[in-house]
């Protein structure tokens, strides 16, 4: 384009097409603004639209392709009469009612996802991309790189209380590298057991685990490519960060989190309930000391210092819910 405009601002200002120097300096302008310009009309758009599709299911793809198809078919037996119309008609009217049939028949297809997986089975396969509108659980489940390194969702999931497909994204395993490779040798045995918490996963024949090829948008960061791409796709995020979490809940997104499952699965106690317990440690009030039950939920036993390492009796006085978990307080039966 430099090129054609430099011989035509030259032939504008000399009367001639001259390489020199119009053409020449647009020519060599145009290149590398080209080469700019060019990945943001063409390689970008691609990579959004392989994204696109890669996030539909198989039976939704396949059954839009057929609507489209049949959808085009009929377009065309209808527009046979129309192209025999004089003037600009003959060519505007079968191009309306070819685009109008074919959408209609690619979106009557979608819709008929369902019929399409009974007559295919194997594309049931398709589930870790599913797009139903409400997740149940017996869809995929998107799995976030603190759940990983948890490991107890391994444990979760082989007991089989976890039902449908995890799915873990391409970028949380760059990042579960990323940290197995740290220099800092807390985060890099943090790394390395969520890897080992991966490959217990997938050789465990009562959990269904793929992984999405998927990777981090550029300038996004992983927790926003995360609530995303859980949003495209319409299902849960399972994770342990509380900061995701809430950022998640905020844009509509269904969180598991399992912090809060730990935290129901505890040990009930009532006010007036009698316990015996090995106080282990001072509490933060004179007088106070502390011991914990088998799933280790904390107990503040008022006037327990003087019975700590040895077991005690106390009776429950309250029992208090934070969002760290549940907190017991107790009082010594003899007190």
């Amino acid at each position: 384009m430099g090129w054609r405009l430099g011989r035509y601002v030259s032939e504008i200002s000399t009367g001639q097409e001259r390489l020199w120097p119009w053409g020449l300096v647009l020519a060599l302008t145009g290149v590398p603004l080209g080469a700019f310009v060019a990945p943001y009309i063409t390689l970008k758009p691609l990579h959004k639209g392989v994204d696109f599709v890669n996030g539909i299911p198989g039976s939704t793809l396949l059954a839009g392709i057929i609507g489209l198809l049949v959808g085009l078919i009929v377009a065309s037996l209808l527009s046979i009469p129309l192209y025999t119309l004089d003037g600009w008609l003959g060519l505007v009217l079968p191009l309306l009612v070819i685009f109008t049939l074919g959408v209609t028949g690619m979106w009557l297809g979608m819709q008929r996802a369902r019929d399409m997986q009974a007559v295919f089975p194997a594309l049931e396969k398709a589930k870790p991309t599913n797009v139903a509108a409400n997740p149940t659980r017996n869809g995929a489940i998107l799995v976030d790189t603190s759940a990983i390194i948890d490991g107890r969702i391994a444990d979760l999931s082989v007991t089989g209380f976890v039902e449908g497909i995890l799915v873990v994204p391409r970028f949380v395993l760059d990042e579960l590298r990323h940290i197995a490779d740290s220099s800092d040798p807390l985060r890099r045995n943090r790394g390395r057991r969520g890897l080992e918490v991966l490959g217990r996963l997938r050789q465990s024949e009562k959990v269904s685990l793929e992984v999405l090829d998927v990777g981090v948008s550029q300038g996004n960061e992983v927790d926003s490519e995360l609530v995303y791409l859980a949003r495209s796709m319409k299902i849960p995020i399972l994770t342990t960060d509380y900061n995701l979490n809430r950022v998640a809940e905020l844009q509509g997104v269904q969180v598991l989190n399992v912090n809060d499952l730990a935290n129901a699965l505890k040990s009930i106690v009532l006010p007036g309930e009698e316990l015996r317990l090995e106080i282990v440690q001072e509490g933060k009030e004179p007088g106070q000391g502390v011991a914990y039950l088998d799933d280790g939920t904390m107990v503040v036993v008022e006037g327990g210092r003087s019975y700590i390492n040895s077991s005690h009796d106390v009776v429950v006085t309250r029992v208090l819910q934070t969002a760290a978990g549940r907190i017991i307080f107790a009082q010594s039966r003899n007190g």
